[in-house]
C-alpha cells in the first residue's frame, strides 16, 4: 500500500485552519490545482470526503476532523524528529553508546559524565557493562560508539584504539592487618585473597605478577565487581589487588592501601570506529581524554 505523504496531510491541516483552499495555496507556496490534488488524493485513500464547502467556507467533515487530529500529531512528531537529528548533527544532543568494565564505570565514568552534563547537557550516554573483547566486538558490529578497554590490544581493522590511562595497581587490605610499607608477591600470596575473575585482563596481570616471583596463590573468591571486592576487604575477608585511580574517593576506613613491589600498572585505552566520529561521540571522547593520565 502506498504511504500517505506528510505534504498532503500538511495541506489538509492548513486548509482546515484557514478555511480556504486559496489561502492554503498561498501560505504553502503551492499552485491551487496542487492543493486540490492533495485533498483529492487523501479522499481517494480514505474513501470519504474530508472537507465540505458551504457558503464559501471550507470546513472539515467528521471523517476529516479525525484525520486532521492524527495529522497534527504526525507533523509535530516529524518536526521533532528532524530537530532532534539536527541537534545530534550539530553535537548539541544525541545518544552515545559506551561499553566499559565495572571498575571503569564505578570509578572513572562518574567524573566524565558529570563534566559532560555540564558542557553538553543534551547528550545521553547509554552504558553497557562489558569485557574488553565484548566491547571491541560490539564496536565492530556498530552497536557501540565508544569503548573503554584494557591495554594492550592487538590492532583491529576499522577501529582506532588510543592510550588513555595508566593507573597503579595497589593492595587493598583490612585495616586490622599488620601490613608492610610495600607489598611483595611473597608476602601477600600467604594471605587470604580476593581476586578478579579469571577472564579479565586485570586477573591476567596479577597472575603474571605473582608468577614472576614464583607464586601461584589460590584466592578465596574471584569476582568481577570492584565494589563487591572492596566491601569484602573492608569486612576482613581478605586482600585484593585493584587499580587506584588518581582523584578517586578515599578508601573505607576499614581498609588500608599499599604500593606493590615490584610495581604493577593497569593500562586502559579508548576504542572507537576509525574515521570521523559524529559530534556527540567526539564530545564524549574529548571529555574522557580530559581524564587521561600517562
Amino acid at each position: 500500500m502506498r504511504e500517505i505523504s506528510l505534504d498532503r496531510l500538511r495541506t489538509l491541516v492548513v486548509i482546515a485552519d484557514l478555511g480556504s483552499f486559496a489561502e492554503a495555496a498561498r501560505v504553502l507556496h503551492l499552485a491551487p490545482p496542487t492543493v486540490s490534488l492533495h485533498i483529492a488524493d487523501l479522499e481517494s485513500r480514505v474513501g470519504a470526503p474530508l472537507l465540505s464547502r458551504k457558503r464559501g467556507q471550507v470546513r472539515p467533515s467528521a471523517i476529516g476532523e479525525s484525520l486532521i487530529a492524527y495529522a497534527r500529531q504526525l507533523l509535530t512528531q516529524a518536526e521533532q524528529a528532524l530537530e532532534d537529528v539536527r541537534r545530534q548533527v550539530e553535537g548539541l544532543g544525541g545518544r552515545v553508546r559506551l561499553g566499559a568494565s565495572t571498575a571503569a564505570i564505578a570509578n572513572l565514568l562518574p567524573r566524565a559524565l558529570e563534566k559532560l552534563a555540564a558542557e553538553h547537557p543534551g547528550i545521553d550516554v547509554q552504558i553497557a557493562v562489558l569485557t574488553s573483547q565484548e566491547t571491541l566486538g560490539r564496536l565492530m558490529d556498530e552497536s557501540l560508539d565508544v569503548g573503554i578497554v584494557a591495554l594492550p590490544q592487538a590492532p583491529v581493522r576499522g577501529l582506532s584504539i588510543e592510550r588513555w590511562r595508566r593507573d597503579p595497581v595497589v593492595a587493598f587490605m583490612p585495616a586490622s592487618w599488620q601490613c608492610p610499607a610495600r607489598v611483595t608477591p611473597q608476602w601477600i600470596a600467604a594471605r587470604p585473597l580476593i581476586l578478579n575473575d579469571s577472564g579479565t585482563r586485570l586477573a591476567r596481570l596479577t597472575t603474571e605478577w605473582f608468577s614472576a616471583a614464583g607464586q601461584h596463590p589460590t584466592p578465596r573468591i574471584q569476582l568481577n565487581y570492584t565494589d563487591a571486592i572492596r566491601s569484602l576487604v573492608a569486612a576482613g575477608y581478605g586482600a585484593a589487588l585493584l587499580p587506584q585511580e588518581a582523584g578517586s574517593a578515599a578508601p573505607d576506613a576499614r581498609m588500608v592501601t599499599r604500593a606493590l613491589r615490584p610495581p604493577l600498572w593497569r593500562q586502559l585505552g579508548l576504542a572507537y570506529r576509525a574515521g570521523a566520529p559524529e559530534r556527540p561521540t567526539r564530545h564524549v571522547l574529548d571529555v574522557l581524554r580530559s581524564l587521561r593520565l600517562s
